[in-house]
């Protein structure tokens, strides 16, 4: 049995999957990206190795993406983090054709066909916001551990405007709105919906067709889930694995290059 692998190195988390011959998930890990990332990338791949009790020689192709996809340096190739969300979301959800993917420090909307091939995108162009770095800052300013802002925010009633599109002022508006005595839970419940209005505004770009599925590591963020749900009229595909889905994408594509070097035309080639 061979196997392949997906590294999405991430800004924040470094994600690996492995997969057999079957397309089945048979191993993966998630750790933080930190400043080294070519040792984030060793790392991930490791553990999924250990994850699935696979030995490294048994995964015949690597395939790197994400921002840091050039220091997946034991890998065959690298694919670029939009082809690999599309492909890895159409996999997970078959009916996809929209993409939002939400990172740490950008977030994309792609449109895909039903084999998961990009058909259109866009990012966004204004510094960090709209992207998990921008609940970095809140999370920051208020003092409240990451996990917790998606639960804290949904219990909000009246949440607050926040006008800022730049993630180094995020922090100071979030204080200055607690210094004028408003609700934590509101201005976080604020915070998303900012986010959301410019994640929608991507969506609408590339077209907003049925079925949206989420992505990325804010897709874990239920509030965040909740406030893209309200302003697009409908139920975006999430998972809990929806984090991974760069990497699963990265690793049907390394599967691609195993099935087809087994073609009966390429070993003709090879052997011309």
């Amino acid at each position: 049995m061979s196997y392949a692998a997906g590294v999405d190195v991430g800004s924040t988390q470094t994600k690996t999957i492995i997969i057999d011959e079957h397309r089945r998930i048979v191993g993966r890990s998630l750790t933080d990206t930190g400043a080294n990332v070519m040792r984030a990338a060793e790392s991930a791949f490791q553990q999924a190795l250990g994850d699935g009790g696979i030995r490294e020689e048994e995964v015949e192709y690597v395939v790197g993406t994400g921002y840091g996809r050039y220091k997946v340096t034991f890998g065959n190739t690298q694919v670029t983090e939009i082809s690999c969300h599309g492909r890895g979301a159409v996999h997970m959800f078959p009916r996809t054709r929209t993409v939002l993917d939400m990172g740490g420090q950008d977030t994309k909307a792609i449109s895909v066909s039903q084999s998961g091939e990009i058909q259109d995108f866009c990012m966004n162009d204004k510094c960090a916001a709209g992207t998990g770095r921008f609940l970095d800052a809140a999370s920051s300013a208020l003092d409240i551990p990451l996990g917790d802002l998606g639960p804290t925010a949904l219990r909000g009633e009246r949440p607050v405007k926040i006008s800022t599109t730049c993630t180094v002022f995020a922090e100071s508006e979030v204080l200055s709105w607690l210094g004028k005595g408003k609700k934590i839970e509101d201005i976080l419940l604020g915070v998303h919906e900012s986010i959301a209005t410019r994640s929608v505004g991507l969506l609408r770009r590339v077209g907003i067709h049925e079925e949206v599925t989420f992505t990325g590591g804010v897709a874990r963020n239920v509030a965040m889930v909740e406030t893209i749900n309200r302003r697009i009229d409908g139920q975006v595909n999430v998972s809990e694995e929806s984090h991974f889905i760069g990497a699963l994408g990265a690793a049907l594509f390394a599967l691609d290059r195993i099935l087809v070097s087994r073609t009966p035309a390429k070993a003709a080639e090879d052997t011309a």
